[in-house]
């Protein structure tokens, strides 16, 4: 773990060369190496247009510069931020000056970890401002900025309380039994709001889903025997080259993705391996492969060619059957949901249109208020777990209901980092850009 006390830098814009070039500095000597290079401070909060010079005063730079004195900064600590012309020469020999000022280059994601270490943002805020720099499309952008914005750690905290509160008043009825003041039984008037806590914990925990298809994208699985047009759909609904498209059987051997942005939603199109009998190795590893992923599709778009006269497979799960080729002149009367022709184009607005009814349908009524993470979903779980025990001890003697409460807070709290969480610390900012 790097040293707290450091001053620490980085280039926080994006990659070079850029029109305007961003390096920040945090930490208790950011002031003073502010007046080593630009002679003085600008007025806090405010930008001021500044030369800034190298060790032997020569110049870097003219520049916009601002200052935030912690606590009131991202985070918490005194920070400096530059605003240079983006050429890589420019930006080097800025980031040499701070390191010869005795400066340490910052790791990945330590900014925003010490604004989390400082109490300017939570585990689940800071989750949320990597979804922000990551996502491409606005559905992402949303779900990432209710995160970011604190309205989940607010749902967490106040359910938090809920369980606090009813803790404290089964502890109350236990220490002060005896007291006139202290009504018998008092612990029983709680029941009531931690069912309904735990009623909204188990719905929460299934929005999950919605929530990561939201984050990560919905799964569409293109499945089919081999020569049906798989490859040729991929390509046509990227709108580019993806996959090798040729006349030879088992061509595609392994799982080829492209990500699309449907009206918003991020659309994860997976092309796979011919599904036949094959004695070769590697084809059939890649039908394995394929066979693994339609578990795990969203969407299963099953093809057939239509010359072929036999429909497509009915595999489990939500499938469209769509039937290919259908600029060939061919006629079928096996039954398909669409019939497309990759070349032509036709039929495929249509089968984008019953993508998207499909995904609407999936997300129908879903807030932006989801947990999205695999931690988050474990603690939440975990908080249920204890919940269910404390109401099924409720009528046993009251530290038994009162120590799964108290477990069931542990666990929420977890999920925002108010309580033990160091061992985590490392793997979520780990994977932050540097810079931020």
């Amino acid at each position: 773990m790097p040293a707290a006390g450091d001053t620490i830098y980085a280039l926080s814009s994006g990659a070079l060369p850029s029109g305007v070039a961003v390096v920040r500095v945090s930490g208790k000597d950011a002031f003073s190496c502010c007046r080593a290079i630009a002679g003085e401070l600008p007025a806090p909060r405010k930008a001021g247009l500044m030369k800034l010079v190298d060790n032997a005063g020569l110049p870097i730079d003219t520049a916009l510069v601002l200052a935030f004195a912690g606590p009131a900064s991202f985070t918490g600590e005194d920070c400096i931020e530059f605003q240079l012309h983006g050429g890589r020469a420019v930006v080097r020999a800025m980031l040499d000056r701070l390191a010869g000022l005795g400066l340490r280059h910052a790791e990945a994601g330590e900014f925003t970890r010490r604004a989390f270490e400082n109490s300017k943002i939570d585990l689940v805020e800071a989750e949320g401002l990597a979804d922000m720099i990551a996502a491409e499309t606005e559905m992402q952008r949303r779900l990432a900025l209710e995160q970011a914005g604190g309205g989940l750690s607010e749902l967490y905290e106040g359910w938090a309380r809920e369980l606090t509160h009813a803790r404290a008043m089964i502890e109350a009825e236990l220490d002060f039994s005896d007291e006139d003041d202290i009504p018998g039984s008092v612990s029983a008037t709680i029941w009531g709001t931690v069912e309904e806590v735990g009623r909204q914990i188990e719905s929460h925990i299934a929005g999950s889903r919605a929530g990561e298809i939201i984050r990560d994208g919905y799964r569409v699985v293109i499945a089919g025997p081999p020569n049906v047009g798989k490859s040729s759909l991929l390509n046509a609904l990227a709108r580019r080259d993806v996959a090798i498209v040729t006349d030879v059987a088992g061509t595609t051997r392994d799982i080829l993705e492209v990500y699309l942005d449907l009206d918003g939603y991020a659309v994860r199109l997976c092309d796979t391996a011919g599904l036949r009998d094959s004695e070769d190795v590697v084809e059939a590893e890649g039908m394995r492969r394929a066979r693994a992923l339609l578990e795990e599709a969203d969407l299963i778009l099953s093809l057939s060619d239509i010359g072929s006269g036999h429909p497509a497979e009915r595999f489990d799960g939500e499938c469209l059957r769509i039937g290919t080729k259908a600029d060939t002149g061919n006629e079928t009367t096996a039954d398909f949901d669409l019939l497309i022709s990759s070349r032509t184009g036709a039929g495929m607005d249509r089968l984008v249109e019953m993508i998207k009814a499909r995904l609407e349908a999936r997300l129908a009524g879903a807030s932006l208020s989801l947990p999205v993470r695999d931690r988050q979903v474990g603690y939440l779980k975990e908080t249920l777990r204890h919940i269910q025990a404390a109401l099924a001890a409720r009528d046993h003697s009251p530290e038994i209901p009162a120590e799964a409460l108290r477990r069931a807070a542990v666990a929420l709290g977890r999920i925002t980092g108010r309580v033990d969480v160091e061992d985590l610390l490392d793997v979520i900012f780990s994977s932050f850009c540097v810079g931020k």
